[in-house]
C-alpha cells in the first residue's frame, strides 16, 4: 500500500493513515498492532504512532484484542455524501419508491471495478446479504453496477475492469469479456440493467441511472427482491416503470439542487457575493 506515491506533492503520512483506515472491515473490525501492521504493509513502530494518533483524534479506539474504528470515521463518508446534496434528494423518493413496491431500494456510485452504497431505504427480507451504507460489491455482479460501468467510456471502461475488486468476494467468473461488453452495449442502449442472482443466490435486482445537471451518470438507484418471491416478470414490468420514474425526479431535483446560487463571504468582510 504505502510507498505507491509519485508526486512531489504526495505525502506519504497522509496515505499510510489513509491505508490503515481501510485495514479495518465488517470481517476484520478489530485488529491487533501486529494485524494492522501487516495489512497496510507498515513496520510495527510506523503502524503503532499512526494508531495512536486516529485514537488521539477519536477516529480509533483501544481495547480488549485490539483497535477499532469508531463512529466518527463515518463523518468522512457523509462529508462526501452529503457535499453532493444527493443523499438528502433521494431519501424521500427512494422511501416513496419502497412504499410502493414493499422492496428495498438503494443508490450506489461507482468506485474502480467496485460499486460503494451511498444511500439506501431497506425492507425486512431474508436476503443473503448485508447491505448498509459504504459496502461494497464487485460492479459487474450487480445491477447496479452494470448501469455505472455501462456509462463509461471505452478507456474508463477497460480500467475499470482491469482493477481488483476491493470487495473481498472471490473473483466473479459469469461470463467471458466479450459477452460483458455485450451485455453493458445492451444495457446503453435501453437504459436498465437487472442482475439475477449473480452476486447472491436468491438476489435479484434491477437499476436505473441517476444523472446530474449534465445529463452525465453519477449513480444508480436499483429495487432488490427475493429471486423465490418475485418474478422477474413482476420485477420488470410493474416496479421497473416506477424505478424509472423514481430516478427521474431524483435526477431533475439533483440538477436544480446544483443550479442553486451561492452565497459566498469575503474574508474580512460581511458582504455575500452570489455566485
Amino acid at each position: 500500500m504505502a510507498g505507491r506515491g509519485h508526486g512531489p506533492d504526495f505525502v506519504e503520512a497522509l496515505a499510510r493513515g489513509l491505508d490503515v483506515l481501510s485495514c479495518f472491515s465488517e470481517r476484520r473490525p478489530v485488529m491487533t498492532l501486529s494485524e494492522v501492521a501487516a495489512a497496510a504493509e507498515l513496520a510495527r513502530p510506523t503502524a503503532r504512532r499512526l494508531l495512536l494518533t486516529l485514537e488521539e483524534l477519536g477516529y480509533a479506539a483501544a481495547g480488549e484484542g485490539g483497535y477499532r474504528l469508531t463512529p466518527k470515521v463515518l463523518d468522512l463518508g457523509m462529508a462526501y455524501v452529503g457535499a453532493l446534496g444527493l443523499w438528502d434528494i433521494a431519501r424521500p423518493h427512494l422511501e416513496s419508491l419502497v412504499a410502493r413496491t414493499g422492496e428495498s431500494s438503494s443508490m450506489a456510485q461507482l468506485d474502480g471495478s467496485d460499486i460503494v452504497y451511498v444511500a439506501r431505504v431497506a425492507v425486512p427480507k431474508l436476503i443473503t446479504l448485508r447491505v448498509e451504507i459504504g459496502t461494497r460489491f464487485p460492479a459487474v455482479q450487480t445491477s447496479q453496477g452494470k448501469v455505472l460501468l455501462a456509462a463509461l467510456g471505452s478507456d474508463e471502461l477497460d480500467e475499470a475492469l482491469t482493477t481488483a475488486s476491493r470487495s473481498g468476494l472471490p473473483r466473479y467468473i459469469g461470463r467471458t469479456a466479450a459477452q460483458l461488453h455485450d451485455e453493458l452495449a445492451e444495457v446503453r442502449a435501453r437504459g436498465w440493467a437487472l442482475a439475477d442472482e449473480e452476486l447472491a443466490p436468491g438476489v435479484r435486482s434491477v437499476a436505473v441511472p441517476v444523472r446530474d445537471g449534465a445529463g452525465v451518470v453519477q449513480a444508480a438507484a436499483n429495487v432488490t427482491v427475493h429471486a423465490a418471491e418475485t418474478s422477474r416478470e413482476v420485477l420488470l414490468e410493474q416496479h421497473l416503470p416506477l424505478l424509472l420514474r423514481t430516478a427521474g425526479d431524483i435526477s431533475g431535483e439533483w440538477a436544480a439542487w446544483q443550479r442553486r446560487p451561492h452565497a459566498t463571504v469575503q474574508p474580512g468582510t460581511s458582504a455575500a457575493v452570489a455566485t
